[in-house]
């Protein structure tokens, strides 16, 4: 009451301890929904089409009789059958020898490429900036200093050249 100056206070309240309770339960709800306990989609399991265009392979785009060449429709269809289920469990059992172990090393390998990112490339990049940004300051002084004269008398002395284009028949 007797101080001149007052803090504002904020609609929402502080970060921290808000002081509204949208706000609250929007937090309380960020804290619940974390990035590594998120529910995965069992159904639409590349959600980002990131094999759209790499693992689409039916029977038909590998193995194809033109006309006049057909097999009897018997072995066409055991044909079909045969890669279909070898190709569908094959990969079932590939990804249950394989896919926790590669996983485990592509999770390495993308937390070795974030660290290295956020650690050594970001910073090394920012110091880089700062340390050109004095020697781009020098080189543009010295450019401005010995080159824009010699360029200004050159262009003086080039500017009062005339040419002129005569087609004689």
């Amino acid at each position: 009451q007797g101080f001149l100056y007052t803090a504002p206070i904020r609609e929402q309240g502080n970060i921290y301890k808000p002081n509204n309770k949208m706000m609250a339960d929007e937090l309380s709800e960020k804290a619940v929904h974390d990035v590594h306990t998120k529910e995965i989609d069992l159904v639409n399991r590349d959600p980002k089409h990131l094999n759209d265009d790499v693992v689409k392979i039916d029977f038909e785009d590998v193995i194809a009789e033109p006309e006049g060449t057909h097999s009897f429709d018997g072995i066409w269809k055991a044909s079909f059958t045969t890669f279909t289920v070898t190709k569908y469990w094959f990969y079932r059992l590939l990804s249950a020898i394989f896919g926790i172990p590669m996983a485990l090393i592509w999770g390495i390998y993308f937390a070795i490429l974030s660290f290295l990112h956020i650690w050594a490339v970001v910073p090394c990049i920012r110091s880089y900036l700062i340390e050109i940004q004095c020697i781009s300051r020098v080189y543009s002084i010295c450019i401005h200093t010995f080159c824009d004269p010699l360029f200004e008398a050159i262009g003086k002395m080039f500017s009062s050249i005339r040419a002129t284009v005569r087609k004689e028949i």
